[in-house]
């Protein structure tokens, strides 16, 4: 019978599985050489076996092995001559120990995993794939129910506690970074000269990096840890955030914030599946939701010390015009703090222990769940009870050794190394759209996206229409001045808010004062004097001027529209910005105000939601409190003061801070542990996504009309709630 190999490729074979051998014995030592010389007979052995009666039959049935770890042929042990368990799967023999972590099995040559050789039909391959997967996925069940008892076990208390305040920084730096930018601008914009496109850019552009850092941070978790992940997304936000207190110019400030975002944007996705994996089934929702805390959190301390620190412009040095550090710079410096220690504490916590097991990483995670175990028993005053686990379920692992050879240059192997990583990410983003989970993907997306798109929307749309309201009410109270003559005047005092129209000015001196609002219209100057004039949204339109000179001002042209200047001088004029207009200290203070009101609005929700998610469950909290907050925003129809506008911002956040908790929970517990970061992270950044879309579309019909933002923002939530009676109820399950 002709097998298709030949005598050969048989020697072909025995070679690679020879030289595959030598290599791992040089590599990894003499101990674990001699196991896999004997493995490599035995894996030989049973190749061949398989390719002689490979014409014969084409069914090959799986037998587990004894101890049901491994998986072989039918006829594997029968021609086994040494008679020993085949330690390709079990990670040792009889004579010679294969400890954990240091090689479990023969790979293949082309790929270095386990699995098919290059000489089997594409029939076989598919076979073996899919009973490995099938056999993964097994003892993925069996580890979550076993892993659900252990925590049951290692009971709730000091440990826990410990976790949730270090993630809880993680957490709250997350929240001060989406309020850093909103709270400098009216100061950052005088010291870079922005523009309304420039500040809205930079508005944007934190979301644009939380989004990249969602997607790419959550990936790397499910590769290569939670712990190690977070560790370095918090220290490019910290470094970034560092570094943006110093630079001085508006686009490397932008390249800062947008980098530092790229940082703080794993903090989510990462935190909530860090967390729960220390949480048993009980415990899960609750802990999940006060945790949710933190950011509220976050953003109180964002609105403190934007009111502490930002108008004390004392607090600033320069050298020269070319550096400036004003107060607003001390204020973005304060706000790495939460990040900084969030990084300090976390080096003191442990990986999470299912993500070692879900890796094959057995003795890791049973020192960090007896840490556990013990910490909590001695916290309750139980020192003396033991850790009664002593062995606990691994997942089958795709065996991953790749020979780059002595000469393989250092950038060489990085470079193959970030290959294979990037790999797998992308493989494990592939997967959360495999059938087994594209529904629930895509019914989590439109949920993620009408929540995001509706509250993100609504929340910059609601200061910006206090802003209106607040124009309009100046406006209202503006003074008209009708062809007045004023002669031989000096002018010392503030000018605010008045139109003059037709005026004859003769004369007169403008000296050391400020003009805010003024508007001069088809008036005269003649023999006027200007001096240490400093102004804001201060315009002449159609005015001559005769003789008259403008010294150590900022009454640049641009300000003087179709005017005429007649023997007119201007002479040392200030150095610095040359823009219309810039936002006053009481519009600062009021932003500072709101946002501060807004964040403390949601404790209430917050409290609600934490002692309700485990007893009514995901779903319902997720579709009611979407459905409350749809009907809350038809009543931003008679949000017709500031005060009004206030109210309904606080009702509105502290109404839809439920549906966020629960939709974080939710995410944690429908996908799987190998899965459940890069799914959150993929969610996390379409929700940044959809904040971008909703804040630019919303804020465009500021002063236009209040109907579209109500009209899509109760169209979004009603959508979203009606989608999340599809999605399934996670409430009771063990973690998957």
């Amino acid at each position: 019978m002709d097998d298709g190999y030949g005598r050969d490729g048989r020697q072909d074979f025995i070679r690679g599985a020879k030289d595959i051998a030598k290599v791992v014995k040089k590599q990894a030592g003499k101990k674990v050489g001699r196991s896999v010389d004997k493995m490599a007979d035995e894996y030989t052995k049973r190749s061949y076996k398989r390719f002689e009666e490979e014409d014969d039959d084409d069914d090959y049935p799986v037998q587990q092995s004894q101890d049901g770890d491994g998986y072989y042929r039918n006829d594997s042990r029968a021609n086994d001559d040494e008679g020993g368990h085949s330690d390709s799967t079990e990670g040792h023999d009889e004579d010679d120990e294969i400890y954990e972590g240091e090689y479990q099995g023969i790979p293949r040559a082309d790929s270095g995993k386990t699995g098919p050789v290059d000489g089997m039909a594409p029939q076989a391959q598919i076979r073996d794939l899919a009973q490995f997967e099938a056999e993964r996925r097994k003892d993925q069940e069996e580890l979550a129910q076993q892993y659900e008892t252990i925590l049951q076990e290692c009971g709730h208390g000091k440990f826990q506690w410990t976790l949730y305040f270090v993630l809880g920084l993680a957490l709250m730096a997350d929240g001060v970074e989406i309020f850093v930018v909103g709270f400098v601008l009216p100061s950052a914009e005088k010291d870079m000269c922005l523009s309304e496109e420039s500040k809205g850019m930079l508005g944007l552009i934190v979301y644009l990096g939380m989004m990249v850092g969602a997607f790419l941070w959550g990936g790397l978790a499910d590769r290569i840890g939670r712990r190690q992940t977070l560790l370095i997304s918090l220290s490019i936000n910290s470094v970034f955030a560092f570094f943006s207190s110093f630079v001085q110019g508006y686009s490397s400030f932008l390249l800062c914030r947008l980098l530092s975002g790229v940082g703080i944007g794993g903090s989510i996705p990462i935190v909530f599946s860090y967390y729960s994996e220390f949480l048993a089934q009980e415990k899960r929702g609750e802990h999940l939701s006060w945790l949710c805390m933190f950011w509220m959190i976050g953003g109180i301390y964002a609105s403190a010390m934007a009111w502490a620190i930002i108008p004390h412009y004392g607090w600033s040095f320069q050298m020269g015009s070319a550096y400036q550090f004003h107060s607003w710079r001390v204020f973005v410096l304060v706000c790495a703090f939460p990040s900084v220690a969030a990084i300090s504490a976390l080096t003191t916590m442990p990986e999470s222990p299912r993500f070692f097991l879900e890796n094959g990483k057995h003795d890791e995670a049973w020192m960090i769940l007896k840490q556990v175990h013990d910490t909590n028993m001695r916290a309750k005053g139980y020192p003396e009870r033991v850790f009664s686990v002593t062995t606990i379920k691994t997942v089958k692992q795709m065996d991953e050794l790749v020979d780059m050879g002595e000469g393989t240059a250092w950038y060489q192997r990085w470079r193959m190394k970030l290959a294979d990583l990037f790999n797998q990410v992308w493989g494990n983003f592939l997967a959360i759209f495999s059938p087994e989970y594209r529904r629930t993907t895509l019914m989590m997306m439109a949920v993620w996206f009408s929540m995001s798109f509706s509250y993100y929307g609504l929340t910059v749309w609601f200061p910006d229409m206090i802003k209106y309201l607040q124009k309009q009410e100046y406006s209202s109270r503006t003074k008209v001045f009708i062809k007045e003559k004023v002669e031989h005047v000096t002018f010392n005092f503030t000018l605010e808010n008045q139109v003059h129209r037709n005026g004859e000015y003769f004369n007169n001196k403008f000296m050391n004062l400020k003009m805010k609002s003024m508007v001069f219209e088809d008036s005269l100057f003649e023999e006027c004097y200007f001096e240490d004039i400093t102004s804001s949204n201060t315009f002449f339109k159609n005015c001559t001027f005769i003789a008259t000179l403008f010294y150590n001002t900022d009454l640049f042209k641009y300000r003087l529209i179709n005017s005429k200047l007649v023997n007119s001088t201007f002479l040392h004029n200030k150095e610095g910005c040359m823009l219309s207009d810039f936002s006053d200290e009481n519009s600062a203070y009021m932003i500072y105000f709101v946002s501060f009101l807004g964040t403390l609005a949601v404790l209430p929700g917050n409290i609600v939601s934490a002692l309700l998610m485990d007893k009514i469950g995901r779903l319902r909290m997720l579709a009611g409190s979407s459905v409350i907050s749809c009907v809350s925003c038809f009543f931003l129809s008679f949000g017709n003061s500031e005060s009004a506008m206030i109210a309904l911002l606080c009702l509105f956040g502290g109404i839809s801070i439920a549906s966020w908790n629960a939709l974080d929970v939710l995410t944690v517990e429908l996908y799987p542990s190998d899965k459940r970061c890069t799914a959150f992270g993929f969610l996390n950044a379409l929700c940044k996504l959809a904040a971008v879309l909703g804040i630019s579309i919303f804020t465009s019909f500021v002063g236009i009309t209040k109907a579209v933002p109500i009209l899509f923002a109760s169209g979004a939530l009603a959508a979203g709630s009606f989608l999340a009676f599809k999605l399934p109820e996670t409430r009771g399950q063990v973690l998957q």
